[in-house]
C-alpha cells in the first residue's frame, strides 16, 4: 500500500508492509543514490511483519520527483520530519531507520521525532578513503537504543572503525556498502541478508 505525503521538502511516498496486530513501526528511508528496491530495505521489508513490526518505506521527495542526486543533509531532514505524523497515526512505536544517508537522518532526527529507537544499516561513518571525515558524532548523538548493521567489507566504515558507544553493531561477513558480497565469500548473497534480516527481528524483539 503506497501512500503520498506532502512535506516541506515536496512529495514523499510511503509504502507500507503491514503486520497483523503490529507491535512496531519500522520507518526506513533510502540512499543518497538509489531508493527504497535496495536489497537491504527489500528483505527487511519481506521478512518484519512477519514478526508483528509493520515495515514502512520511505521515499523521499527528490526521489519521487525523478532526481539523480540527493539534496542537502536538511533538506532530508525536512522531507522525514515531514511524513513522520503518518508513521506515528498508528499509534506505535515508531522506530526510525535507514540505509546510508537515510541512516543518517534517522540518527540526526531521532530525538527530536521521538523515535523510539534507530536502526542504520550501512551507516557511512566516512566517505571512502577519507576516515578524517567521521560522521561518527551523528550516530553517537542519537539519543536512543541503536542497532548498526555493517557490512564486513563497507568502504564507507568497516565494523572495526565504528567507536565505542551504547549502539549494538552486527557485521554482515563480505558484505560492501550495499551488502552485496562476492561470489569467492564463505557465504551466500541469501545467506549475507538472512544474518541482516536475523538481527533485525532480535533486536526489535528487544524493544518490547
Amino acid at each position: 500500500m503506497s501512500e503520498i505525503i506532502e512535506t516541506d521538502a515536496g512529495t514523499a511516498r510511503i509504502t507500507w508492509h503491514k503486520a497483523r496486530g503490529a507491535r512496531l513501526v519500522l520507518a526506513l528511508g533510502h540512499g543518497a543514490g538509489g531508493g527504497i528496491e535496495a536489497r537491504d530495505l527489500e528483505a527487511v521489508a519481506d521478512v518484519l511483519p512477519g514478526h508483528g513490526v509493520s515495515v514502512a518505506r520511505v521515499e523521499q521527495p527528490w526521489r519521487v520527483a525523478g532526481k539523480k542526486m540527493a539534496p542537502a543533509p536538511k533538506t532530508l531532514d525536512a522531507g522525514w520530519r515531514g511524513i513522520w505524523p503518518a508513521l506515528a497515526k498508528p499509534g506505535l512505536p515508531v522506530v526510525a531507520g535507514g540505509r546510508s544517508a537515510g541512516a543518517r537522518v534517522a540518527c540526526r532526527t531521532a530525538t527530536e521525532l521521538g523515535a523510539a529507537a534507530v536502526l542504520a544499516l550501512a551507516f557511512p561513518l566516512h566517505p571512502p578513503g577519507k576516515p578524517e571525515k567521521s560522521r561518527a558524532e551523528e550516530l553517537l548523538g542519537a539519543g536512543v537504543p541503536t542497532l548498526v548493521v555493517q557490512g564486513g567489507n563497507d568502504p564507507w566504515g568497516k565494523p572495526a572503525e565504528f567507536p565505542e558507544g551504547s549502539h549494538e553493531l552486527v557485521e554482515v561477513p563480505y558484505g560492501d556498502h550495499g551488502f552485496a558480497v562476492p561470489k569467492r565469500a564463505e557465504i551466500t548473497q541469501e545467506q549475507a541478508l538472512g544474518v541482516l534480516t536475523d538481527a533485525v527481528v532480535q533486536w526489535t524483539g528487544s524493544l518490547g
